[in-house]
């Protein structure tokens, strides 16, 4: 599902973003797309960063490798 958004720009904006995306092809809404997921990814990453500032990973937290390894199928027996 997609949602239509309007933004208005200014008149120097606006040649900017014609200049490197023109409107041919949808050239212009792709390049807004993708600005806006750069934007809100890097909103996110700071996001996270000021929770871990808040709240750091205990460093004496023990960590076991092994229980993230798959473990090896037991071998099947036979009920009787």
């Amino acid at each position: 599902m997609s949602k239509q958004v309007i933004v208005e720009l200014d008149d120097a904006t606006a040649q900017e973003l014609e200049a490197v995306a023109p409107s041919r092809a949808r050239k212009r809404s792709e390049f807004v797309r993708r600005a806006l997921r750069t934007a809100l990814d890097a909103a996110l990453e700071q996001r996270i960063a000021r929770a871990y500032a808040l709240k750091p990973d205990d460093p004496e937290a023990f960590f076991d490798p092994e229980a993230w390894e798959t473990r090896p199928a037991r071998p099947r027996t036979r009920r009787r």
